[in-house]
């Protein structure tokens, strides 16, 4: 689909979103804007201790959604934790080259925020300050009138992407390897932002902010604010988006803008982004410090307790692939060739090279690799494979990036939180 395409389907679409938002935003509207009083007569009750609400938390019953409500459209995604919601996607539903809404994995670390469930971008604007040399405050109309409109495919993929095989196990969401997607963005460089508002030359990180509301519903406190450095925000690839797949973001991914910084952790991505704040240092936000998307500093043994000052921030995530076709324990014929396929993608942007294995990798046969559509979008892989007897099979994906590196059999190194797997992709075919 070319820009303008883009341009005039997310135009229609936008309308469409409106429409079948005003219902609910009106009931919404009314709820945030009425006193307790008005609130509690409308339940046809009083709110005894209304007083003593401290200040920033509203109600529980007013409380924004968890965003559970809208698992409804997305086809066949496993839900790992509901407070905050994620779900994965099994990897024989990831065969599309663009992942369409309903197989994209989903990644909160709050609440959704009222404005996505309306999808009213009513007012919104965006803030750009700190060291640069013209703090800007945008709308999305200005983000539309002023700058190039690009789109690109461009994978996103959580950095606890293969957590579970960890052993010993690593906190956090259980991900096995479905929480990666490519969906095709829309929307202008960071980089024609940054430069507009002139970065100094003591700018060193970016700072991430959105409206999304932290579980405990205090309005005070960041659910997430993350960064990168400049250098990498003021690459051509990352772009501040407003639509995916030619529509408007959808709520669970960010409405109505969001960062998408690819080759690094999608938690660098901020959803429901509304100020990026530079910085003459690391960025230390929530959920940049302690162990939050961080790694040793060196090799460490599994299960060793790593001080916290030996932690360094995750950058580039690893080669990765998936084997998206056929589903694991297919049955195929013996003697007959059986085509697999699937996707590979890295943080540097190039997969060089792909190969497969049908004997746990004594051999391997090279597949064929199609070229990526834009850098950092992931790449298709095909190969055809022949079981030469009835039996048990297992065919093992292994990625190289451009420099040589390619995925281990096994999880490499340990970390606390249990970031950066990217051991290959086994699936079972059972020949008969």
């Amino acid at each position: 689909m070319s820009d303008d395409q883009s341009e005039i389907h997310v135009s229609e679409t936008v309308e469409a979103a409106s429409q079948e938002a005003e219902v609910s935003k009106g009931r919404r509207k009314f709820l945030r804007t009425t006193g307790l009083s008005a609130f509690g007569a409308m339940l046809g009750m009083t709110i005894p201790f209304e007083k003593n609400l401290p200040h920033g938390l509203v109600p529980v019953a007013l409380a924004q959604d968890t965003g559970q409500d809208m698992m409804a459209d997305k086809n066949g995604l496993i839900v790992l934790n509901d407070r905050p919601l994620n779900a994965e996607t099994p990897a024989h539903l990831l065969d599309d080259d663009i992942t369409p809404y309903e197989r994209l994995f989903v990644r909160l670390n709050g609440l959704v925020p009222q404005t996505a469930l309306d999808a009213d971008a009513e007012g919104w604007t965006l803030t750009i300050d700190g060291e640069v040399d013209q703090p800007l405050t945008l709308t999305i109309d200005d983000l539309k009138s002023k700058y190039e409109h690009v789109t690109r495919r461009m994978v996103l993929e959580c950095g606890g992407n293969g957590r579970a095989f960890f052993n010993p196990g690593a906190s956090g969401n259980q991900w096995g390897l479905g929480a990666v997607g490519c969906p095709e963005w829309t929307g202008v460089r960071l980089a024609d932002v940054l430069k507009d508002a002139g970065v100094r030359d003591t700018a060193v990180y970016t700072a991430h902010y959105g409206n999304d509301v932290h579980l405990s519903g205090d309005e005070e406190k960041d659910t997430i604010s993350r960064g990168v450095p400049i250098e990498k925000a003021m690459e051509d690839d990352a772009i501040i988006a407003w639509a995916m797949n030619g529509q408007p973001i959808p709520a669970l991914h960010g409405f109505p803008l969001r960062l998408v910084i690819p080759g690094y952790p999608g938690s660098v991505c901020q959803k429901y982004l509304t100020r990026i704040w530079i910085r003459d240092q690391q960025h230390d936000g929530a959920k940049m410090t302690g162990y939050s998307y961080r790694l040793p500093a060196y090799p460490v043994a599994p299960g060793t307790e790593v001080p916290e000052s030996d932690m360094v921030v995750m950058t580039e995530m690893p080669v990765k692939s998936l084997i998206t076709f056929p589903e694991t324990g297919a049955e195929v014929t013996a003697g007959e060739a059986t085509e697999v396929r699937g996707h590979a993608w890295a943080g540097n942007g190039d997969v060089a090279a792909m190969h497969v294995s049908t004997d746990f990798g004594q051999t391997w046969q090279e597949a064929t690799l199609e070229p990526a559509v834009n850098r950092f979008a992931w790449q298709r892989w095909r190969a055809n494979v022949t079981l030469p007897q009835s039996g048990y099979y297992e065919v093992w994906a292994r990625a190289t990036d451009k420099n040589g590196v390619s995925q281990p059999v096994t999880t490499p190194g340990w970390n606390p939180r249990g970031y950066g797997n990217n051991m290959q992709h086994r699936i079972a075919l059972i020949a008969a």
